[in-house]
């Protein structure tokens, strides 16, 4: 579990990111759920956009993007999703 010390640095981290995903109509695939942990295990933060045209609401598909992919929901803002998961060698030093 993240303390709010740690979330708030992800969150300053994510600014500079661009959306790597989108979730349009089809909402959230088994191929999405696979790029998605693949980016994570390369990244470990990820920005994530959700279309309008999404099926289910915006915060529980966030919600369901980061537990399928076993990662924390850092951040809803706007239309945008910021996921961090800690890597095996982790390249985020966390405060």
């Amino acid at each position: 579990m993240l303390t709010g010390k740690q979330k708030s640095y992800l969150r300053s981290l994510a600014q500079n990111e661009r959306p790597l995903f989108q979730v349009g109509k089809d909402g959230i695939s088994d191929t999405l759920v696979d790029t998605v942990n693949t980016a994570l295990k390369k990244r470990e933060l990820i920005k994530i956009t959700i279309l309008k045209t999404c099926p289910t609401d915006l915060k529980e598909t966030a919600f369901d993007l980061a537990m399928l992919t076993k990662s924390d929901l850092i951040q809803v803002i706007g239309r945008n999703v910021v996921l961090y998961k800690k890597g095996r060698e982790p390249k985020i030093l966390l405060p």
